[in-house]
């Protein structure tokens, strides 16, 4: 019997509240994204709700797709419009949360700027903690878990040995925010700030 309905009346997909965070786009005149060109390709590939902070690469959309298929598709997307593969961080509000909520430095609230989380590509196989154990100074902690390295440099990172190493020695790539960032990407994707 036609009872007269679409397709997607029988099937229902979530909306999925995802954020990508670039690696090394807009630094020193190499691999320029304009934002507002960025958000006009990710909404040509479907992607609802998109929101940029700042031009280092910050993007918050929503999406029925799962995260492998919208990294593949946001890659190759890139890739034609721009002509580079930038490394691509996406993550879930749900992860994005959890990594927020692990934060072991709750002292960074009162002065954001002190907290850096790099987010890795994958867990590290075999992160060189001993060596970077030795690079950090007396005031400086630091905290690997799952894929996001945690970076508590009340100094400053500006001559942080340990900051400028820590890439190589955890052997995966990695993007960093620092707590700032984090917070206000946190506000875009919950809707609490335009």
């Amino acid at each position: 019997m036609d009872l007269g309905l679409s397709p997607s009346t029988y099937y229902t997909y979530p909306m999925n509240t995802y954020i990508i965070l670039f690696r090394g786009i807009n630094v020193g005149g190499k691999n320029i994204i304009k934002m507002k060109e960025l958000v006009s390709l990710l909404e040509g590939l479907g992607l609802t709700r998109v929101h940029t902070y700042i031009q280092s690469g910050n993007v918050i959309f929503e999406s029925e797709s799962d995260s492998e298929h919208l990294l593949e598709m946001i890659n190759l997307a890139i890739l034609h419009r721009f002509g580079f593969s930038p490394v691509l961080l996406l993550l879930t509000l749900d992860e994005f949360e959890t990594a927020m909520h692990n934060n072991p430095y709750p002292q960074a609230s009162s002065d954001p700027k002190t907290l850096h989380m790099g987010f890795l590509t994958c867990v590290p196989e075999a992160p060189r903690l001993n060596e970077m154990e030795q690079l950090k100074t007396p005031t400086e902690s630091f905290m690997l878990k799952d894929r996001v390295f945690y970076l508590y440099a009340p100094e400053g990172i500006g001559r942080s040995k340990l900051a400028a190493n820590s890439e190589r020695l955890l052997g995966v790539s990695m993007t960093d925010r620092n707590w700032n960032t984090i917070c206000k990407i946190y506000a875009l994707a919950k809707g609490e700030e335009k």
